[in-house]
């Protein structure tokens, strides 16, 4: 359909009102009332076509994005652009039209009802590619098979499933695979978009009754990638469209690439048949950086600014960093940020106190921090047992104690309640867990030995 050509040509912009000045204050004033996801799904790539009468006329990439977009926010966008002196009243929100120059008429533009299927779901960070990425023992695996995902030849393996706790770079990689294999089929459809974001379209493509559009979507990409798949347990319905979807992009040759915290085997209510399909390809684990990848990820970090930031961080204080920050490559980097943010403030380099206090209360929770995973391989490893046994459901003593050990372990350091410990320990009842550390207590009650080796399993743990 076309805009009425009846109609005047853009009137508020004759009177003067700068209506591409007034979008980017109304985009930043979004983008900040935003989380980044938010924006980044729904708000990144609306444009404005122009200005007509009273009525500001926005683009979405998507039929379907025009519509949430009108659902959620309309009424907000229209009280930020209608602020002070602007003539703006109404905001209409379409599909697929063209930004326009602003001597275009807009009864000039053709606005399609709906859109062509975009390049990809989300937009790929461009900061996020292979060249970036540090590559070290912990990592080296996983990046080695992005590369092989994302060239043009046929890769041996399908779905690439990558696994590692927050902030170890599995996004990266994903985006980095994202921009390499576009680089090599520059028409390629690739969808990007977490899990979330999955569940979200199909229970809305559901209540629309509109879900062959959501299936074909997906299922007609050439590269499908989902994020944060853990995010679908317990979500029976869900799960079941994601494993539909999963066999026909397998099925029809194209490549599909997962990412989660945990391997496929441990995903927390997730159906038997979903995590043998994850893991039917090949299945890739981050560890969280060795003291040398974490510098190299600080120098890198650093190769990214000006020479003059660079003088503000010494050798030194890098390597504080790298040492003390141990958590993730989010955190580590965001050390360096206010790291940074001060050295500028002050104009002059950071010395190692300095650095001390700035960071001190980076250092104390990236210390302290102990996780429920953590807790499991510690004690398998101090028990010799597999990891996968804490999660079976093997009663054999062997098994059993240091499984009970790691359930008192994790209630005494995390502030994880007795159904959620229960759930990462296999799905076991809150009640099994309350058992194992009555159990445990009164054991090292009475046996000196059991209690000195789980301080010294707490201390390693800790350590």
């Amino acid at each position: 359909m076309t805009v009425d050509a009846d109609k005047s040509t853009n009137a508020a912009m004759t009177s003067g009102f700068d209506a591409d000045a007034r979008w980017t204050e109304v985009r930043d004033a979004l983008q900040g009332e935003l989380t980044a996801r938010t924006w980044s799904s729904w708000f990144a790539n609306v444009a404005l076509v122009g200005v007509e009468d009273d009525c500001a006329i926005l683009s979405a990439p998507t039929a379907f994005a025009a519509d949430w977009i009108r659902g959620q926010y309309a009424e907000r966008l229209r009280m930020l652009w209608s602020r002070g002196d602007s003539p703006v009243t109404h905001v209409r929100i379409v599909a697929g039209a063209a930004v326009i120059e602003s001597d275009t008429p807009i009864s000039d533009i053709e606005i399609p009802a709906a859109s062509p299927v975009p390049l990809q779901d989300e937009v790929l960070n461009p900061r996020y590619t292979f060249d970036r990425f540090v590559i070290g023992k912990a990592n080296e695996l996983a990046y080695s098979a992005a590369q092989t995902m994302a060239d043009g030849g046929e890769p041996g393996f399908n779905p690439l499933f990558l696994h590692g706790v927050t902030g170890v770079g599995k996004t990266h990689l994903m985006h980095a695979i994202g921009w390499e294999y576009r680089r090599h089929n520059p028409h390629a459809h690739i969808v990007y978009m977490s899990a979330e974001k999955f569940m979200f379209e199909f229970v809305t493509a559901m209540r629309a009754k509109d879900t062959l559009a959501f299936k074909n979507r997906l299922r007609g990409a050439d590269l499908m990638m989902i994020d944060d798949v853990q995010f679908i347990g317990g979500k029976d319905t869900t799960q079941e469209e994601l494993f539909h979807t999963m066999n026909e992009v397998i099925n029809a040759g194209r490549r599909l690439v997962i990412s989660a915290d945990r391997c496929p085997q441990d995903l927390e209510r997730v159906e038997a048949r979903v995590r043998s399909r994850l893991a039917w390809g090949l299945v890739a684990d981050i560890n969280p950086a060795e003291y040398e990848l974490r510098l190299n990820i600080v120098y890198e970090k650093l190769s990214a600014r000006t020479p003059e930031e660079r003088a503000l961080v010494p050798d030194e204080v890098a390597d504080f960093i790298a040492q003390k920050v141990t958590a993730n490559v989010r955190e580590l980097e965001g050390a360096l940020n206010r790291i940074l943010a001060f050295a500028k403030t002050r104009r002059m380099p950071v010395d190692i106190d300095r650095a001390r206090a700035l960071l001190a209360d980076v250092v104390r929770a990236s210390t302290r921090r102990v996780t429920v995973d953590v807790i499991q391989r510690q004690t398998a490893d101090f028990y010799n047992i597999k990891l996968s046994d804490m999660m079976s459901a093997r009663r054999a003593r062997e098994v059993a104690r240091p499984r009970q050990i790691a359930m008192y372990l994790a209630k005494r350091l995390t502030p994880r309640s007795f159904p959620d410990i229960g759930r990462r320990f296999g799905g076991r009842d809150h009640t099994t867990v309350m058992h194992a550390v009555k159990r445990i207590e009164a054991l090292r009650a009475d046996d000196g030995e059991l209690s000195a080796d789980i301080d010294r399993l707490e201390r390693m743990i800790d350590g």
